[in-house]
């Protein structure tokens, strides 16, 4: 097979040798790269292959992406034999199959996907984890050769909307799958009704502005890949959005909703707080609550609420009364809620018009570290603290937190007692006298 872009870039190198020219991955982060640098990679890896005798051979190529791909590609049909491209998520007997078709001489893997298998193994051993959320068929492949062990979690990024989808999983391995958010409650149970897989769905958190997270806009803006777990939020930024007349080209007329400007692609927060009796009868297996980028106070609290929640139902699912558990919902920082499209797939009460985030009656407080004698515990203080403060303890697998007022605080470096405190730096701590017992990790709320 002919190739024409290496004549292409030489021709082109003088006027783009300093402009951007693609995204690379390198070490799990995305960065622009120049047409001056891509060439070099180009002459290095053809040395390195000639030095290894493949010149004139015919050699496969397992990449993770384009650039990889086309930096092999030109080093190998330029300089040294031929190259045949395949994906990541070729199975073993099919990469045979190519090797002895093409009477290829070498295989050369992706070294970013080969360093971070090895690693991965290691780790995996260690942690000994209840599952691997995986959304790549290749990934799922290479698990169950380095992992057979650990159960596979199919997730929401495979956008399952369908048992068949659902079952073609389950042969290929996986133990649950995670649904797209996007489907209503009658799917869901059409789904459960014929897999015998487990089925995950999410019951509150953020919402992606795309179908079921596969998201490129983080990743085109800020050059973070939402895909690889590093989303900026991009959708929940303020944009300014203009018309532009057709005929008038050039003459741009603002279309604001205040002035932050206007949140056009941000949604309101899911929540099923209220459906919970119908989401156990339904045999759901797990319940996902979405915490990117939240604090552990946030967690502390959605997921005890829930918890407490589904609990209560399962005892006494008669006297279930939603509203107690969305009271203590709604005292972390959060959007506006909504149902989405659990209830009706034709609902449009989810745009997320204000873009902020606030909380006018609570905030994070602390998060203890340690206890001593006489109740006095060591605090990481997240916010201002002072003598008199109303604090509230969330005491795991309890719905009402325990309350108390701040009566004596201490500085923890010099001991010397203090009537208030401010964070300053990252890990700052305080001392506060606590009327009953608590323990490490627990997070405390302050009353504004």
């Amino acid at each position: 097979m002919t190739y024409s872009i290496k004549k292409i870039l030489l021709n082109a190198y003088e006027k783009w040798k300093d402009k951007d020219f693609a995204i690379e991955k390198k070490n799990g982060k995305l960065f622009f790269t120049k047409y001056g640098e891509f060439l070099k990679k180009v002459d290095s890896v053809a040395g390195e292959l000639i030095d290894y005798g493949l010149k004139g051979k015919n050699i496969v190529l397992i990449s993770e992406n384009s650039v990889e791909f086309c930096v092999a590609d030109l080093a190998v049909t330029s300089f040294v034999g031929s190259v045949v491209n395949i994906s990541c998520q070729t199975k073993s007997n099919e990469l045979k199959d190519v090797i002895t078709f093409t009477d290829s001489s070498a295989v050369i893997y992706s070294k970013v996907l080969a360093d971070e298998v090895e690693k991965v193994k290691t780790i995996l051993k260690e942690v000994k984890p209840d599952g691997l959320i995986i959304s790549d068929g290749g990934v799922v492949e290479i698990a169950k050769r380095i992992a057979p062990e650990i159960p596979i979690h199919i997730s929401t990024q495979t956008n399952i909307t369908s048992y068949h989808t659902a079952n073609f999983w389950k042969e290929n391995g996986a133990k649950r799958v995670i649904l797209a958010r996007e489907l209503c409650k009658e799917e869901i149970k059409e789904i459960k009704e014929n897999t015998n897989m487990e089925i995950e769905i999410f019951i509150h958190g953020a919402i992606c502005y795309s179908y079921s997270g596969r998201c490129h806009l983080s990743d085109f803006l800020a050059q973070r890949c939402a895909n690889l777990g590093d989303c900026a939020q991009s959708c929940r930024w303020a944009y300014n959005v203009y018309l532009e007349e057709k005929n008038n080209p050039g003459n741009l007329m603002p279309v604001e909703e205040d002035k932050h400007g206007t949140y056009i692609l941000s949604s309101k927060d899911l929540c099923l707080i209220k459906e919970i009796p119908e989401i156990v009868e339904m045999g759901i297996d797990s319940l996902k609550i979405e915490g990117r980028l939240k604090t552990e106070y946030y967690l502390a609290t959605v997921i005890n609420a829930y918890r407490n929640a589904i609990d209560d139902y399962i005892k006494d699912p008669k006297n279930y009364d939603y509203k107690k558990y969305l009271k203590e919902i709604d005292k972390t920082t959060t959007r506006g809620l909504t149902t989405f499209y659990f209830n009706d797939k034709n609902n449009k009460d989810f745009q997320e018009y204000d873009g902020r985030q606030y909380n006018p009656d609570y905030e994070f407080g602390g998060k203890i570290i340690s206890c001593e004698n006489e109740n006095k515990c060591i605090l990481e203080i997240r916010n201002r603290l002072q003598i008199r403060d109303c604090l509230e303890i969330l005491v795991p697998n309890r719905l009402e937190p325990e309350c108390f007022k701040i009566e004596e605080m201490w500085d923890s470096e010099t001991n010397e007692q203090i009537d208030h405190v401010n964070p300053g730096k990252e890990g700052q701590t305080v001392i506060i006298k606590i009327p009953q017992k608590v323990e490490e990790g627990w997070i405390l709320r302050r009353k504004k």
